[in-house]
């Protein structure tokens, strides 16, 4: 059984890929070589503007889903494969581990 606080951090995960175009990006983040991806190298696949994947890109790092990482002018993504694994987990056997 899944405690109130697991229960709202789950949701605020979920939610958080609730959105089509945040699939997207965190499939082509996990899709990219090494696991990581640049956000100049996600703006064109999802058709949209810089400053709006960044923004949805901030959302997946909020929500603990991606990390983001600073070199020079670009900011670089990688996925949170524990917190994925939590989340698989928690539909297929109760709470994340």
């Amino acid at each position: 059984m899944i405690d109130a606080g697991e229960a709202e951090l789950l949701a605020a995960r979920f939610k958080a890929l609730a959105d089509p175009t945040r699939v997207r990006l965190v499939s082509l983040v996990a899709a990219h070589d090494d696991g990581e991806a640049c956000v100049c190298d996600l703006v064109e696949p999802v058709g949209l503007s810089q400053p709006t994947v960044s923004h949805h890109l901030k959302i997946l790092v909020d929500a603990g889903i991606l990390t983001r990482e600073q070199r020079g002018r670009w900011a670089y993504y990688a996925l949170r494969r524990d917190t994925l694994d939590r989340l698989a987990a928690s539909i297929a056997t109760g709470p994340a581990r």
